[in-house]
């Protein structure tokens, strides 16, 4: 009998602590402003976040885009104009120097 009710508060104590972690990854930063970046050297901006997705422009040293979303340890979201086009892409993250997040 000890070792149901154990078993039960066991669950019930891993089902709320699952529940609570999948409510804070829902949840939005306040931070979620787009932030302008320079590139540091020519990178392209990738449809995917694959080295061997399709490339949608190629950007030169120097040109700003707009940070959207630090998606992963190598790749960031990004917006930039070119050619008078809004593009939405994503790029590597040492394209920007220290990381992509600062």
């Amino acid at each position: 009998m000890k070792s149901t009710v154990l078993l039960v508060s066991a669950a019930v104590g891993l089902l709320s602590a699952c529940t609570t972690t999948r409510d804070e990854m829902r949840q939005t930063s306040s931070n979620s402003v787009p932030v302008p970046h320079n590139t540091i050297v020519n990178c392209p901006v990738y449809d995917g976040m694959k080295k061997s997705s399709t490339v949608l422009v190629q950007t030169t040293a120097g040109n700003e885009v707009q940070v959207l979303d630090t998606i992963n340890a190598y790749f960031v979201r990004v917006r930039l104009e070119k050619d008078g086009l809004t593009r939405t892409g994503y790029m590597d993250r040492r394209c920007f120097g220290l990381r992509g997040d600062k």
